[in-house]
């Protein structure tokens, strides 16, 4: 499922003509490097940061985990009335995760993570 805050035709994310060899073989490494290159600068202009990278994949990630225990001790010296701000930040907070891995034939394969 695509989320609504991307751009359309992210389904098919795949690179523009001159990343392949023009004779139809498949990419070497380098070249499949430089399509993840491709892959991952285009997502990091959609707002998302690279969590890892090595080789022909990468771990993208978009959002930032809670702290709970900052949130704790704001509740306490507030006398529990932050506590409506953490539930709201905690119900609405999300952390996006997707892989990223180009294949042998150069192709872009995508898979969303567990948040």
């Amino acid at each position: 499922m695509r989320p609504h805050d991307e751009p359309k035709g992210w389904g098919a994310l795949q690179p523009p003509p001159g990343y392949y060899s023009a004779d139809g073989r498949p990419p070497d490494a380098m070249q499949r490097g430089l399509i993840l290159d491709w892959a991952v600068n285009q997502r990091i202009a959609g707002g998302w940061r690279v969590e890892s990278r090595c080789g022909t994949q990468a771990v993208m990630v978009r959002g930032n985990p809670l702290n709970h225990v900052l949130h704790a001790i704001l509740m306490v010296f507030t006398c529990f009335l932050w506590g409506a701000v953490w539930l709201v930040l905690a119900v609405t907070n999300k952390v996006e995760r997707v892989s990223l891995t180009v294949d042998a034939r150069g192709d872009i394969v995508s898979v969303n993570g567990p948040g």
